[in-house]
């Protein structure tokens, strides 16, 4: 299989899901609440430039579990 960065950005991304609903799906077992405790990042700029205005917003939540699906993506890309 050919590599490219696309295919990265996929396994990325799939990595990233699969950790974020492992994370949801056990949030409810209380051993392992170190796991599935989220983090959230935001980024929101906005301008209104009288002619143009745009109004922007990225929110990133981020847990233990997504951190170890992408890591797991990452390898399964370097296996193939």
């Amino acid at each position: 299989m050919k590599k490219n960065f696309w295919v990265f950005l996929l396994f990325l991304l799939i990595g990233l899901l699969t950790g974020a609903l492992l994370s949801k799906w056990l949030s409810e077992v209380p051993g392992l609440s170190f796991l599935t405790k989220t983090t959230t990042i935001k980024w929101a700029p906005a301008a209104d430039l009288l002619v143009l205005s745009y109004n922007f917003s990225l929110r990133i939540e981020i847990s233990l579990l997504s951190i170890a699906g992408l890591i797991a993506a990452i390898w399964v890309y370097r296996k193939l």
